[in-house]
């Protein structure tokens, strides 16, 4: 009797298992097709589209395996692609938990997490295009070359006349360094003018005077006068100091004697004349150093081949820093403060106190931080491919901008580009396995 009621029971306890995995299934099953149509479906097609050749006709085997270590912009591309899973990772989680442990001490922390958050709500275009003109050589467009610009000017200098040169054949030569000087030694007691051109007239100082007619030099002296051999509305006699041709003012004279060294030094006034007294007999050659004629700083070439990779990981280090920080904040308001008060307890300053105890303990969090990091560093495309000018594409290119150029953007070489894809996966599953695994092990 017993029996028969139990196997009575079975069937309907069946049918309900039956009927729950039914409608398990039914609620899984679109997700499933999704991931299939989007995910599964992709890879192992691009996975068997390696095999084969740029037409996708021709079954080539392992060839575009090979290619792809043989081509030297992909060798490129993977350096370039370490480079950044070592740096911006790195410097990611070491600023987000600087950040997260000062915010702790800030009174408006909720005000800063949102001013560093607010470039996660930014898209990577539209990054790219602000970062791109951040970077701009030009300092009249770029911001970054405008600052370095003037914290250079202001330190530096800049010099007076950069496209000032001598008229041919007037007794003034330029010398190798690129400074000019009359082409004949002078005596003491001399009157010598040096005339250049090159000088627009709207970029003639303001304080600028007509430079005067000759003088007398007395015993011991070397005077004339640094002009502009121009006339406005032409009529000037070249070589000569005319009436209406201005002085250059601000400009270093030096009289150097014939073995080189300077005698004297001295700037010349608003009307471009200048003055050495008390001059030892012999000869001298008067110069004008070629820092009068320097070309102005015009910044760093942010986007050049040296420097574009780490240009184009300040511009994500502006975007991700606050994700990190949120994350690593999250964990740290977590952490156990009895442990903290103890070692401050204990005689532990807050140096001692961050080394010893809070980073320790913030390690799981730290380590999720990181990998998730590096997986997202290793997928990086659109910064890279707008921010890096065309000329030095290549020197900035990552795997995921090398397989998209050799797809579609202008090598029409998809089964490269495939087995570029596949490279890619195969370097991302593990750092995706590492941090499912760590989850797991968190949740356990």
């Amino acid at each position: 009797m017993t029996t028969t009621l139990t196997a009575g029971a079975a069937g309907p306890r069946r049918r309900a298992r039956r009927r729950r995995r039914t409608t398990a299934v039914a609620f899984v099953l679109p997700a499933l097709l999704l991931l299939g149509a989007l995910v599964v479906y992709p890879v192992l097609f691009s996975v068997g589209r390696s095999f084969f050749d740029a037409a996708g006709t021709a079954f080539v085997g392992g060839d575009n395996y090979a290619e792809m270590f043989r081509d030297p912009a992909t060798l490129t591309a993977l350096r370039n692609s370490a480079i950044w899973v070592v740096v911006a990772p790195t410097l990611l989680t070491g600023l987000g938990l600087i950040l997260a442990v000062l915010v702790e001490k800030v009174r408006w922390a909720t005000a800063f997490k949102l001013l560093l958050f607010m470039p996660m709500a930014v898209s990577f275009l539209a990054a790219g295009i602000i970062f791109r003109l951040a970077y701009e050589e030009d300092p009249d467009k770029g911001v970054l070359n405008a600052a370095v610009v003037g914290v250079h000017d202001a330190f530096a200098g800049t010099s007076s006349y950069p496209t000032a040169r001598p008229r041919e054949d007037q007794g003034v030569t330029e010398a190798r360094d690129g400074s000019y000087g009359t082409a004949e030694a002078v005596a003491p007691g001399s009157t010598v003018n040096l005339g250049l051109v090159g000088v627009a007239p709207k970029e003639m100082p303001a304080e600028a005077r007509p430079a005067p007619a000759a003088a007398k030099a007395g015993a011991g002296e070397l005077r004339g006068a640094v002009y502009l051999d121009f006339t406005p509305g032409g009529g000037g006699r070249p070589g000569v100091v005319d009436p209406a041709e201005r002085g250059l003012p601000g400009l270093t004279v030096e009289a150097v004697r014939d073995g080189g060294a300077s005698a004297a030094t001295t700037t010349t006034a608003p009307d471009g004349s200048y003055r050495f007294e008390g001059l030892a007999d012999g000869s001298y050659t008067v110069r004008l150093p070629a820092a009068n004629f320097a070309p102005p700083f015009e910044g760093v070439s942010w986007l050049g081949p040296a420097l574009v990779t780490p240009a184009i990981i300040g511009a994500y280090l502006w975007i991700w820093t606050g994700f990190a920080m949120v994350l690593i904040g999250a964990g740290l308001s977590s952490l156990p403060r009895d442990a903290l008060e103890a070692a401050r307890m204990d005689g532990a300053n807050e140096w001692q106190v961050f080394r010893r105890i809070t980073v320790p303990l913030l390690a799981p969090v730290l380590t999720v931080v990181f990998v998730t990091l590096v997986i997202n560093v290793m997928k990086v495309f659109d910064l890279i491919y707008i921010i890096a000018p065309g000329p030095v594409q290549e020197d900035a290119t990552v795997l995921a901008t090398r397989m998209w150029l050799v797809s579609f953007g202008g090598g029409n070489d998809q089964g490269l580009g495939s087995a570029l894809g596949v490279l890619l996966l195969l370097l991302v599953i593990p750092a995706m396995v590492f941090n499912v695994r760590r989850f797991r092990r968190s949740q356990s």
